[in-house]
């Protein structure tokens, strides 16, 4: 959050309304309240992940994420979806349709896409993944920044040309 703050030159306040292990069930569940409260201009739907680790159904995922890219439009919001992959150990189907989830409903929707929130990031250097193997460290923390930049800067640069440097 701070480092996001830090790229956006103090002209816009960040707000992390994430629940750590939530899923887009949960996400779908507060988006409504989250978005009254703090009136954003711009939303990053981080989620899924936890769905997907737990077998949850590509369609519930589908629905889930349309909902909030849809709810953050419908108050002039922009949505940005950072996507997510799964271990091949579930299985190429389920990790195919996984992946391709994102796309769809970027598509659909008219959010932005993170194709891979975790690029550069999951099969890089030790220090960069935690021993979970599963999320992020801090010293990540800025190479998820570039990730999610490359499709953030445009959005920003909408509202404050100034400000995508």
């Amino acid at each position: 959050m701070d480092l996001l703050e830090e790229r956006l030159g103090g002209d816009y306040v960040v707000r992390n309304a994430s629940v750590s292990g939530d899923t887009t069930g949960g996400g779908r569940a507060r988006i409504g309240k989250t978005l009254a409260t703090h009136a954003p201009d711009i939303v990053i739907i981080e989620l899924g992940g936890n769905d997907g680790l737990r077998g949850l159904p590509i369609e519930t995922i589908r629905d889930n994420l349309t909902a909030m890219a849809e709810a953050v439009t419908a108050v002039e919001a922009e949505p940005v979806l950072a996507g997510m992959l799964m271990p091949p150990n579930l299985g190429p189907r389920y990790t195919e349709a996984f992946r391709k989830v994102y796309e769809e409903v970027a598509e659909s929707t008219g959010a932005a896409l993170v194709p891979f929130l975790l690029e550069g990031v999951a099969a890089a250097e030790e220090e960069l993944m935690q021993d979970d193997g599963v999320h992020p460290t801090a010293a990540a923390q800025v190479r998820l920044l570039d990730n999610v930049w490359t499709v953030l800067a445009p959005l920003v640069a909408k509202q404050q040309p100034e400000i995508a440097r």
